[in-house]
């Protein structure tokens, strides 16, 4: 398999690492907008990512046209709409919702309080909302890692990761709570043009080790699995420690 292009960036410590991505954000998002074309990114949760979206509502973004951005999620936790554990609830509240985005272009994962039967029942719908869009690949897919290799809700020794007929799957033993969660799979995930892994603390840098090491399972370190479009690694420096 050929390994994608990559690049790693590297910042003494996660403030830095958050305000270069936020910078790089608006940045990327200009560029695809001046292209034509109306950006696609998959967002992410976690500290760092959380950090990041509080920065980008405070980058000069005038050449941005937040109006004309679709998000999406690359995992969510399946609890109620309204649970401080959902990932979109921080990431409308310090985004989202300040720089201006359609409401219309943020197209949320299910929550355990709407109408499907099960996590299982709520990944289908959503991935048929993906499919609905034939869209193009995303331009860009944010992704966090942890100190276990995983990426999304994709788990070390999960069957989730040989999944590679379905769009999203539901997740009912996350190792980490709450245990049922939403995902996009490995062939969605990897349909994009960039990926962009934010990092931080020395309890991840193992896990960026195995991510980057030249031999390594999936299985053991999920972060493999991500093979498309073009990769950046955004590090602070405990990250990369063992790098």
């Amino acid at each position: 398999m050929t390994s994608p292009e990559r690049s790693i960036n590297r910042f003494p410590d996660a403030a830095g690492l958050a305000s270069a991505v936020a910078t790089a954000l608006v940045e990327r998002l200009a560029e695809v907008q001046a292209e034509g074309r109306i950006p696609e990114v998959a967002l992410t949760g976690g500290t760092i990512a959380e950090e990041i979206h509080r920065l980008v509502a405070t980058v000069d973004s005038a050449a941005v046209d937040w109006s004309r951005v679709r998000f999406w999620w690359g995992d969510e936790r399946y609890v109620p709409a309204d649970s401080s554990d959902r990932n979109d609830l921080a990431a409308g509240r310090d985004f989202l919702d300040r720089v201006g985005v359609d409401a219309m272009r943020v197209h949320h994962m299910p929550a355990s309080d709407e109408a499907h039967a099960d996590v299982h029942a709520a990944a289908a719908a959503y991935a048929r909302l993906v499919s609905e869009h034939d869209r193009d690949p995303f331009d860009l897919v944010m992704l966090g890692l942890g100190p276990d290799g995983h990426v999304a809700s994709l788990f070390p020794g999960h069957p989730q990761l040989e999944v590679t007929d379905q769009v999203a799957v539901g997740v009912t033993d996350s190792p980490k709570p709450p245990a049922e969660r939403i995902t996009l799979t490995f062939p969605t995930l990897n349909h994009t043009r960039e990926v962009w892994f934010l990092v931080s603390g020395d309890g991840k840098a193992d896990a960026v080790r195995r991510a980057l090491a030249d031999d390594g399972s999936v299985s053991e370190t999920p972060a493999r699995g991500i093979t498309g479009g073009r990769h950046t690694w955004w590090l602070d420096d405990p990250a990369a420690s063992l790098l």
